[in-house]
């Protein structure tokens, strides 16, 4: 199979249930989708350092430090989430590498092309991502 560039898509191209399931245009709009994401999150981290460094805490009034020591740490809890979502970010762009991408790595079978499009990092069918989160769900209250 040949790749397709993502620079070669058009901007206006969407997969489509009409074409063979993750062929190089499918696989080069998602690379772009996750890389595009990719970037997006990490211009995000760099302006959240840049405040940081230049909004050191020193509100004199316990209140207003109280109030912002809170807004950083939301901030940063959501940095953390962000750093965990780039690692699944470059798994999926491992798994197009491999030729993985698009397939559920409980049953093997193609991942809807709308599930993909909502979450370009997912691994599972809904059918089988439901089943996992129903054993998770038991084996918690058990």
């Amino acid at each position: 199979m040949t790749m397709v560039a993502a620079d070669d898509l058009p901007q206006d191209y969407r997969p489509s249930a009409d074409e063979e399931f993750m062929n190089p245009r499918q696989l080069a709009y998602f690379r772009r989708k996750l890389l595009d994401w990719k970037e997006q999150i990490l211009k995000e981290s760099e302006s959240t350092l840049e405040a940081l460094k230049a909004e050191p805490l020193r509100e004199p009034d316990l209140t207003d430090r109280a109030a912002s020591e809170t807004d950083w740490g939301i901030e940063l809890r959501t940095r953390d989430r962000q750093r965990k979502l780039i690692s699944k970010i470059d798994s999926a762009l491992r798994r197009i590498d491999s030729g993985d991408y698009g397939w559920c790595e409980v049953s093997g079978e193609p991942i809807s092309l709308a599930r993909l499009e909502a979450r370009p990092i997912a691994t599972m069918t809904i059918d089988a991502q439901e089943r996992h989160e129903r054993d998770e769900k038991v084996s918690r209250d058990e």
